[in-house]
Order: C-alpha cells, then sequence, then structure tokens
C-alpha cells in the first residue's frame, strides 16, 4: 500500500527558560506526566516510558534513538510542532539540531502550533503567557524562517511540495492573503508550491473557506460520542468527559466532509489526566487491539476514497506523554502500539472488530464494593476463628485469596 503514516511529535521535553520562569526550574513535559494519579478504579495513571526512558530531547542520541525506533516499527515520518510567536521561537532547540544532524535521519514536516500559550493547557485564554499578535509583517517574517527546514533533503513533500500545517486556521486575521503570501515567498525563493494543510480543530471542518489546500482531522475534537462520565464513580468531583475509545473510532471512520481533501487521524490512547485533572478528557478502552483496528480501518477508507494517489494517514500522536497519547513503549503495553503500527502497515492485521470492555456504572460500582465488603468480612472471621492455629490459619488464607482474588 502506498500510504505514509506520519506522526505528529512534541518538542517539549527539554527544559527552557520560559518554562522555568512560567512553571518553575527544570519543567519539562514529563514534569506534568509523573504527576498525574488515577481518577477512578482501574483507571490507568500515571504513563510511564520504559524502553527510552525520562529523554532530553537537547541530546542527539535521544532523538536517533526515537527515529530508529519509530522507523523499525512503520512511522515514515514526524510532524514536529513549530512554535513562532511574532518572531519568537520557543521549544526550537531540537529542531534546530535536527537540521544540522544528518544522523536524525528521518522526513519530516512541521505543523504551527499558533494558539497563544496559556496558563492553562486546554487553549482557553485564562492567563496568556505569550501571544500570537499576527502583526503586519509576520507572514513574511514567519515564512522565511521556515526555508532552512523546506530546503532540507529530508523534508516530506506531496508532489513535490513542501506540506505545513496550521493547527488553528480560524485565528489567522486573513488566512487567504496570509497564504497567498507564503505562496509568492516560497516561488520566488526557488521553493515551488506548498502543501497547505489546517487541522480541523475546534469547529473548523472546512479546510477551503482558509484557503487551504487540504485539510486533517485531530481527534479527540468533536469526538461526536457518548459522554459516560456521568454514569461513572470518581474518586473526587469530576468535571471532564469520559468517552469510548471504540464508538469514537468508529464515528472518525465514517465521518465525511464537505470537501474531498481531508486526511485521516487516529489515536493510540487518550487520557489528558497529567494536564487537566479533574477536567479531563479520557477514552477508555484505548488499547493496542483497538487502536490496531482502528488504523486499518482509516488506512483502508483512506485508500478506497483516493486510490491511485500517495496516501498520507497521521498518528495522534509519537509522545504526547502528558495527554495519555504516545507510540513510545510504556509501563503498561511495553511496545504493543508499535508492534500494532507495523501489522497494519505490512498487512498482516488481524483484529476483526473493536473490544469493549465497559467501565461500571455508579449502580454497579456500589454493588461491587457490597459483594467485596462481604467477602472482606467473611475472610476476617475466619482469621479469627482459627487464630489459634497459625498454620492453619496460613492455609486458609492462601486458599481463601486464591480462590476469589
Amino acid at each position: 500500500m502506498d500510504t505514509k503514516l506520519i506522526a505528529f511529535y512534541l518538542p517539549q521535553f527539554h527544559p527552557i527558560p520560559e518554562n522555568d520562569l512560567w512553571w518553575g526550574q527544570g519543567f519539562t513535559e514529563w514534569t506534568n506526566t509523573t504527576k498525574a494519579a488515577p481518577l477512578f478504579d482501574g483507571h490507568h495513571q500515571p504513563h510511564l516510558p520504559t524502553d527510552l526512558g525520562f529523554y532530553d530531547l537537547r541530546l542527539r542520541q535521544a532523538r536517533r534513538d526515537q527515529i530508529k525506533l519509530a522507523k523499525a516499527y512503520g512511522i515514515d515520518a514526524f510532524c514536529y510542532y513549530y512554535y513562532w510567536f511574532s518572531g519568537k521561537r520557543i521549544l526550537y532547540e531540537p529542531l534546530d539540531d535536527m537540521l544540522q544532524d544528518e544522523g536524525s535521519d528521518m522526513p519530516f514536516c512541521l505543523c504551527w502550533a499558533n494558539e497563544n500559550w496559556t496558563r492553562r493547557w486546554d487553549a482557553a485564554e485564562h492567563e496568556v503567557l505569550i501571544a500570537q499578535k499576527y502583526r503586519p509583517h509576520d507572514d513574511v517574517e514567519f515564512i522565511e524562517g521556515l526555508f532552512p527546514f523546506f530546503k532540507d533533503r529530508r523534508y516530506l513533500r506531496k508532489a513535490g511540495a513542501p506540506i505545513l500545517i496550521v493547527y488553528r486556521p480560524q485565528h489567522l486575521p486573513d488566512s487567504k492573503k496570509m497564504l497567498e503570501t507564503w505562496r509568492e515567498h516560497c516561488r520566488s525563493a526557488g521553493i515551488g508550491e506548498l502543501h497547505l494543510i489546517c487541522a480541523l480543530t475546534h469547529g473548523n471542518d472546512d479546510y477551503e473557506k482558509y484557503g487551504f489546500d487540504a485539510g486533517v482531522e485531530f481527534p479527540p475534537h468533536a469526538p461526536g460520542v457518548v459522554n459516560h462520565g456521568p454514569d461513572m464513580k470518581f474518586h473526587d468531583r469530576f468535571r471532564g468527559t469520559v468517552v469510548n475509545y471504540p464508538e469514537l473510532a468508529a464515528n472518525y471512520v465514517k465521518r465525511t466532509y464537505p470537501t474531498r481533501n481531508v486526511y485521516k487521524t487516529v489515536f493510540p490512547s487518550w487520557d489528558n489526566t497529567a494536564r487537566n485533572g479533574s477536567r479531563a478528557f479520557i477514552a477508555v478502552n484505548g488499547t493496542p487491539q483497538n487502536y490496531e483496528f482502528w488504523l486499518r480501518e482509516a488506512i483502508r477508507v483512506t485508500c478506497e476514497r483516493h486510490s491511485g494517489e500517495q496516501n498520507l494517514v497521521f498518528i495522534n500522536a509519537w509522545n504526547e506523554w502528558a495527554e495519555g497519547c504516545h507510540l513510545e513503549p510504556d509501563r503498561r503495553y511495553g511496545r504493543q502500539f508499535l508492534e500494532a503500527t507495523l501489522r497494519v502497515k505490512q498487512g498482516r492485521a488481524v483484529v476483526a472488530d473493536y473490544t469493549h470492555v465497559r467501565v461500571p456504572a455508579k449502580h454497579e460500582k456500589k454493588a461491587l464494593w457490597v459483594l467485596n465488603n462481604k467477602f472482606k468480612q467473611v475472610r476476617r472471621a475466619i482469621g479469627n476463628l482459627l487464630r489459634p492455629y497459625p498454620r492453619a490459619r496460613g492455609f486458609a488464607v492462601r486458599v481463601y485469596n486464591a480462590y476469589f482474588y
């Protein structure tokens, strides 16, 4: 199959002066990731890495290890988030060093994360730390700053045109004028045409009205499925959203758009408790098996709708650890998400459908708690009865535990 798999890539795994100021000395994305705690019984948090460890992206070897692992399991390119605020760049050190490092031999493209940088992690404008100002000459300065990337032999292209994604097209004051300025400057610089893609986020589902060539899905934006949170039992008050991964995946697979050229995106799992706490968005049943089926279906639909083309399917994401969304190996599933990716890429996927494991509702949790409490009372009674006989008591407890647990 002529389908390239492109994984979004977060570069926020190294300290920078801005994060030191806003969040404390030495802050990186690992700081958020490791502080997460379970919100309900059976909730898998925190997500912790295995094979690659708590890496620092200032180190070339860390990035090379990522590339080696990604390529071994069928990932064709990384899409790096690019943070540019009216001439000020942040989180740029890994990208700039990657550009100079021939050993980082991985195709790549860029996604301009053109949101304001705020105190909260959900794009809410409560306290802006760095604003997107969109000054009169920002369009020229921005695109010229990307010329070194576009000219790199590794830069990902569609029909010869460098691919550039914009995360929030709605924020561009005059998007069509800005995009035409970008195109003109790239032609003048000898780069040629651009393939401009906008993310379908925050209510946007039509890339053409902003002047883009294509759109890219960005799950879990606009999930379109039931919120199971109100029916669940949490340890503390919960104000977020809980969806069932198979329901969300099926919804995305069947989606159609008013315009034709929309790239499919899947995610392996999603749980941003580390960032948002009680306001988290959680997809339960985000297992390697369900991811494998979603990825296979996304590629199948893509090939049916765009036969004869070089197709792109995106994965969100390679390393969004604080979003609970990563292909990189973790302590729960190891390399299973990567192995699922490779099976799909090689046409060896055998998963027949999504699997559902229900999260017990409030009344079910109460019934289970009552039953478990009764079992504990019986265990205590047996222990008290056999207290004068330690060996017999120990044997009875072992038998009880083996049977009930």
